[in-house]
Order: structure tokens, then C-alpha cells, then sequence
């Protein structure tokens, strides 16, 4: 049976099944850490080490959510979010860099991807079906802007030029944090396992010898895909609208918030992008998402190394040119699986 990560299956059957519990060679384990579920499955002859290999990703995921998660009191970003508006906050190094690197993808989206996306996106509860009000959205959307982040290189701080102003890296640090696992491993000597949190995943190496094949969830049928990408040693991240969500009067409200309006962007379904790094896939499916069809493929077409597929609000199914030219999936294909 497949096995369904936030909009990304990983499909042991077309695999001729070669995933066994059989097969001491593969060892997986999983675990809910970042508010999600990550699973990793390595090759290697020793079962034992295998195991401690996997313990290691988890420990680091562990890590970077004591680190990264806004909902921990004592951590960085929580930190930064309480006092950055009054005086530069220091911060370690790995957080100085992963800001940069979020501020350059604000940059490359033009501000579709954007960490400051939380002054507005901490009002909503997506299990309660709460939203904020008209009125808290236009006090608060002067406060969404990326260059309202000042990074200071000579001591490793951050400021805030606003009171207001907060910031969550939902929207790259499980990719970060799939990348940094991925390491982990490639340090231990295995050239073949995939690590996913939620809907980032990467590959190392192929599976002993054959693609790894990565089905898309249709956006509309969790039983369904829009499409199936045979991969080796590469970066897949899904952004949909169809994870955390609610429904309300007839619209749906989920987690990627367009900065210019403060509330979920509703253009699109789904957003893959496949590319060298979970870091920057996952990004790019968050920018793309809000950026839409048309200028979000436009973006890919002009990356090097990056692909995508897309799925607009009627359910049609995009590829970007280097996809298409490979057959995979066809241009406004239905992918709502019916």
C-alpha cells in the first residue's frame, strides 16, 4: 500500500517490492517531530548501524525544532519574535544563514515567499476554524514585508524595524532540516536513503538500482495521483492547499497566506517542485504557490536544475518544460482524480 507523505507518495510497489520487512538490508523508522510525520529509509548492510543512523536524522530534526518552532517559548525564533522589534537579538550562525537564505527566495519570488507572513498567520487556528478578522488583516498587513528584517553580519543579529512584526519558517525548515539529514547520513558512508517531513522529501542515490517513484497526490482525492516522478538524488516538496485547512461560508482557509492580502492564497491546489535541495524546493513551493500558475511557472522555467508541477483551483495539472519534454503529465490535465 502506498504511503501517503502531505502530498508526496512514495510507492514500494513499483519498486517490484524491494521495501520488505524481509529485507534486513532497508531500515526505516518514523516519528512525529515539527509538527509532522518524518520517516526515513536507509540501505545498509548492518542492520544495527542502519538503525543508529536513522536515530541520528531523528536527533537532529529534534534539534532544529527546539531551534526553529515559534510554539517553543525558548526557542531562537520564539526569542526573536519577543524582542527583535526592540533591540538586535544574536542569534547562532545556522539561524543567521537559514534567514539570508529566506530573505534571497523573498527576494527571487518578489516577496511571494516571505517569513514575515506570521505577523498575521499566528491569528489563524486551522483546528478551531479560527481566522482574524477584516479589520486585524488591514492593521496588520503593513507589517508583512520581508525588508522589515534587518540582519546585522557583524555580530549574527536580527532586528525588526516594527513593533508587529513576527516570522515563521514553516515554509523552508523542514526542508532545511530533511537537508541537514541527509548530510548526517552521507557522512556515515550510505548512498542510498530518502528522509521526508511532511510534503519534503530527498533522495540519496537511486533504490539499489532503480528509480525511487514519487507519486503527487491529486488535491481533491487523497486515494488518487495527479502524477508519478521516477527520481534518484533529488529534492521533492509538495505545497497544497488541502493539509491544514478549514472551510467557511463556502471558502477555504489554509496555511499559505499570500502576504499581499493576509489570507490563503486561492489561485491554486497544488504546488511540487523537484529540484537539488529540500531547502530550496521547499521554498519554492511556498512562493510559487502564492506567485500562481502563470508567473510561478515562468519563475521555474527560468531556474536552472528546478521543475515543477502545479495544479490550479479547476483541478488542471501544469509541468514545467523540462517535465513536459519527459512525458511526465500533460499541460491542463485534470488531476483531481476523477
Amino acid at each position: 500500500m502506498a504511503d501517503r507523505l502531505k502530498g508526496l507518495f512514495i510507492l514500494p510497489l513499483l519498486l517490484g517490492g524491494m521495501v520488505s520487512p524481509l529485507c534486513a538490508a532497508w531500515v526505516s523508522g518514523e516519528e512525529a517531530i515539527m509538527g509532522t510525520r518524518i520517516k526515513a529509509e536507509v540501505w545498509h548492510e548492518d542492520e544495527s548501524q542502519g538503525r543508529a543512523a536513522i536515530e541520528s536524522v531523528m536527533q537532529e530534526f529534534r534539534r532544529l525544532d527546539r531551534k526553529l518552532s515559534p510554539s517553543i517559548e525558548t526557542s531562537e525564533i520564539a526569542q526573536v519574535n519577543r524582542k527583535a522589534a526592540d533591540e538586535p537579538v544574536p542569534i547562532s550562525a545556522e539561524f543567521y544563514q537559514l534567514l539570508k537564505t529566506s530573505l534571497r527566495y523573498s527576494t527571487l519570488t518578489k516577496g511571494a515567499f516571505d517569513i514575515t507572513f506570521a505577523s498575521i498567520g499566528h491569528r489563524y487556528d486551522y483546528r478551531q476554524g479560527i481566522r482574524p478578522s477584516s479589520e486585524q488583516v488591514k492593521l496588520t498587513i503593513p507589517l508583512i514585508d520581508y525588508r522589515h528584517i534587518r540582519l546585522v553580519p557583524d555580530n549574527s543579529a536580527v532586528s525588526f524595524k516594527h513593533a508587529g512584526v513576527r516570522i515563521d519558517l514553516g515554509g523552508i525548515a523542514k526542508g532545511y532540516a530533511v537537508d541537514r539529514g541527509i548530510a548526517l547520513l552521507e557522512k556515515r558512508g550510505i548512498r542510498h536513503a530518502l528522509i521526508s517531513a511532511g510534503g519534503d522529501s530527498r533522495l540519496l542515490g537511486d533504490h539499489k538500482g532503480r528509480p525511487w517513484h514519487i507519486g503527487i497526490q491529486a488535491p481533491r482525492d487523497k486515494q488518487a495521483m495527479a502524477a508519478v516522478l521516477p527520481l534518484a538524488d533529488s529534492a521533492v516538496s509538495t505545497s497544497g492547499d488541502y493539509e491544514r485547512y478549514f472551510e467557511s461560508d463556502g471558502i477555504r482557509y489554509h496555511h499559505i497566506i499570500s502576504p499581499d492580502t493576509g489570507r490563503s492564497a486561492d489561485s491554486l491546489q497544488s504546488v511540487t517542485i523537484i529540484g537539488p535541495d529540500a531547502t530550496r524546493t521547499d521554498a519554492l513551493s511556498t512562493g510559487i504557490f502564492v506567485l500562481g500558475a502563470e508567473a510561478g511557472m515562468a519563475l521555474i522555467n527560468r531556474l536552472e536544475a528546478f521543475e515543477a508541477v502545479i495544479v490550479d483551483n479547476q483541478g488542471k495539472m501544469s509541468t514545467s518544460d523540462g517535465l513536459a519534454n519527459l512525458g511526465v503529465g500533460k499541460k491542463s490535465k485534470a488531476a483531481n482524480g476523477r
